[in-house]
């Protein structure tokens, strides 16, 4: 293989002079233009504070015959192109829903929300609630009793306030307070979380000050201390200057001399994919971020709409105020606005094509999102291989696979995002958790249940990672059904004589609900057509969902962790669908009391066989932080994969080309050259930094 990656690029078309799709995302002007029709809805100077501006999608009954003129080549149907936003009157709680219809240039929709519905935060809003905090004079007060030394700098980390029921009406953040390595105070990239301070301003988002501050339990108990001279304690970086790297790692280059084997084009902000017989949409909103649309594999139906709808992160310690944390980050925050713009050779490596996105500003101007989505190829070993033992031939696949990845850092935690598809009509969602674990003080000697000290003084609380994946199936039609399968064991009998013998039985869900995985039995949740049979064995056409275990939420059910967290009981949700049922955990999760997700629509205990339905996927981990997750986290890597179960006639693979040496050019290895001068893999400039990395990928 070539030691240099070539500049190649996929097949892309540009734009094209089309009205827009029913499923692009906004463009910069309709952002705009919406925000503008609203404005103009309210008196001359009233200063509004948008939080979300974006497609409202059209319903579903409205695009599934668009798609289909579209497939056929036939004239579209004419949809109108309509926004959803929501805002606030600045420096109020007054807290407004709307819809834009930009077709008419009409306001469809227009209301205040009522009481405890809140906005999710925005990036302003963060910085000004950071700027608050630190400036308050109480604050000040408490931080001047640590007695820190001259220059040392204070870093505030303000968190969603959660929920207890508990003089929590307002809309408010709780504020997390951390140092500065004091020796190294010019040093903005410095790990704060390894220096984490007892005080806890709270904000008022309305009046934006600071109405209480807590100070907190750094004990095994709930009492609160008095603030005490700060003890200075090491530092604990994770930036590559800081570390005694490792010099025996050498280049890894990924070639593809001949160029991307998928195909891009665009039209308007929306984008078409075509690789190996896959064909899809891609879009991104604030919110979820990347949604597939249209998922086709040889021009057969698969999924309408796919997409992660929620996660939630409940930590585990008791006490006042840490009971509260419960993140939601897709409804508190946003898996789009949070959003890294992604680096070559770094975040994505080989021959990478980027899609960017433009989002709605608090002001409602536009915000550009550069490089928010990076999409490659690589390989993922052997596809299929079998040797026939008397001839000596071996027949071998290797698999390649299509990645769509997306990396979101909300506040100190990353979460890296993608959709992999291969050559086997196989989809894989993939989430891997890394970054910087959330930390409190804790006093020296002091052991806690819920938690483990990672740095001297500093606790790392358990808390689980739950998502919600929304899968909207299309498996060939809309008349879908939900079946699980389950092993059992044969009783013996003359026909069972040796009590070998087992057999699987297929239960269908018939009624919205949560259900749930049994490992014991086997149990394997699919989604059926049974209008659609396979030519081989007659069987109904499905996908199979390969999810991993997980342990439900442990908050009990009277928390408003578990209220709130509607998604995080149940592997698997059912539902009929409804249009504007996207969210897992309801449409505005700040500070929420639950009844608005998914556990509501289930209970509605609707028929869901053979009709439009909607299957939420749940996956997740029980985060119990180890010293090796700090100071930053190696990857948690967790994934949910679709496959397909009687829907092609034999192998979809067998038409992948066999891998050989000629094609794949790989080099031998001498003795000498594995004892060759090893060479650094980071390399440091001329200035003294160390760059993002050295691999030579290209766009």
């Amino acid at each position: 293989m070539s030691t240099e990656s070539m500049a190649t690029s996929p097949v892309t078309y540009p734009q094209k002079q089309l009205p827009s799709h029913p499923l692009e995302p906004l463009t910069a002007s309709e952002i705009t233009g919406a925000a503008a029709i609203i404005r103009s809805a309210w008196p001359q100077n009233t200063n509004l504070q948008f939080k979300v501006i974006t497609l409202e999608e059209p319903p579903k009954n409205e695009v599934l015959p668009y798609l289909e003129a579209e497939h056929s080549g036939r004239p579209r149907p004419s949809l109108s192109r309509k926004v959803f936003l929501n805002y606030y009157i600045r420096n109020t709680n007054k807290f407004h829903e709307a819809i834009v219809n930009l077709s008419s240039g009409q306001i469809e929709r227009n209301v205040r929300l009522g009481a405890n519905v809140h906005a999710n935060g925005d990036g302003e809003e963060i910085l000004i609630i950071e700027k608050t905090a630190l400036e308050d004079e109480a604050v000040k007060a408490e931080i001047a009793k640590l007695q820190l030394p001259e220059g040392t700098v204070i870093i505030c980390d303000p968190w969603i306030y959660g929920s207890d029921g508990i003089n929590d009406d307002d809309r408010m953040y709780q504020c997390f307070l951390y140092l500065r390595d004091p020796a190294n105070p010019t040093e903005e990239d410095s790990n704060h979380y390894a220096l984490p301070l007892a005080i806890s301003p709270v904000v008022c988002t309305e009046t934006m000050s600071v109405i209480r501050v807590d100070l907190l339990p750094t004990g095994a108990d709930n009492t609160i201390k008095p603030t005490q001279p700060y003890q200075i304690r090491p530092p604990n970086e994770y930036i590559p200057e800081a570390q005694d790297l490792r010099t025996d790692l050498k280049p890894l280059n990924v070639a593809q001399p001949q160029g991307a084997s998928f195909t891009v084009t665009h039209e308007g902000q929306s984008t078409l994919l075509d690789w190996q017989k896959w064909h899809f949409r891609v879009g991104f909103n604030q919110r979820e971020g990347m949604v597939l649309y249209d998922v086709q594999y040889e021009g057969r139906s698969l999924f309408y709409r796919i997409s992660l709808s929620d996660m939630n992160i409940p930590y585990a310690d008791p006490r006042h105020p840490y009971h509260k944390k419960a993140a939601f980050d897709l409804g508190d925050a946003g898996a789009g606005i949070m959003a890294n713009n992604l680096k070559l050779g770094c975040d994505c490596l080989g021959s990478i094509y980027y899609l960017d996105a433009v989002l709605g500003s608090d002001t409602g101007d536009i915000l550009p999102m550069d490089n928010v989505v990076c999409i490659h190829e690589q390989d993922a070993g052997i596809g299929w291989k079998h040797t026939n033992y008397r001839t000596g031939r071996a027949a071998v696949v290797r698999s390649r696979e299509l990645v769509l990845q997306s990396i979101i850092t909300v506040s100190n935690y990353e979460y890296i995002m993608a959709f992999i598809f291969n050559q086997a009509g196989e989809l894989t969602y993939e989430v891997r958790a890394t970054g910087i674990l959330s930390t409190q003080p804790i006093d020296d000697g002091v052991e806690v249940p819920f938690g483990t000290i990672v740095h001297p003084g500093v606790l790392a609380v358990h808390h689980q990672h739950i998502f919600s994946l929304r899968v909207d199936p299309l498996i060939e039609g809309q008349h879908n059904r939900v079946v699980y399968d389950e092993a059992y064991p044969m009783p013996r009998s003359d026909f069972n004589p040796h009590g070998t013998g087992y057999y699987v039985e297929e239960t269908v869900v018939e009624q919205s609900g949560g259900y749930d995985l049994d490992f014991d039995r086997n149990r394997l949740f699919k989604i059926q057509n049974a209008d659609v049979r396979n030519p081989i064995n007659g069987k109904p056409v499905a996908y199979k969902i390969m999810a991993p275990p997980f342990q439900k939420i442990l908050a009990d059910r009277e928390s408003y962790h578990y209220k709130r967290a509607e998604f995080a009981d149940h592997n698997i949700y059912v539902t009929k669908y409804r249009d504007d049922e996207l969210y897992a955990g309801g449409k505005y999760t700040n500070q929420s009391r639950g009844g608005t997700g998914v556990r509501s629509w289930a209970d509605r205990k609707d028929n869901v066989k053979d009709e439009d339905i909607v299957v939420f996927v749940q996956f997740g981990i029980n985060h119990v932080p180890r010293v090796e997750d700090f100071p930053v986290m190696p990857c948690e890597i967790l994934k949910v994969m679709m496959k397909p179960v009687n829907f092609f006639d034999k192998n979809p693979a067998l038409d992948v080309p066999p891998s050989e040496q000629h094609f794949n050019k790989s080099n031998l290895l001498s003795q000498s050259a594995q004892h060759q001068q090893p060479l650094m893999a980071a390399t440091v400039t001329g200035n003294g930094d160390i760059s993002c990395c050295s691999t030579k990928s290209k766009l």
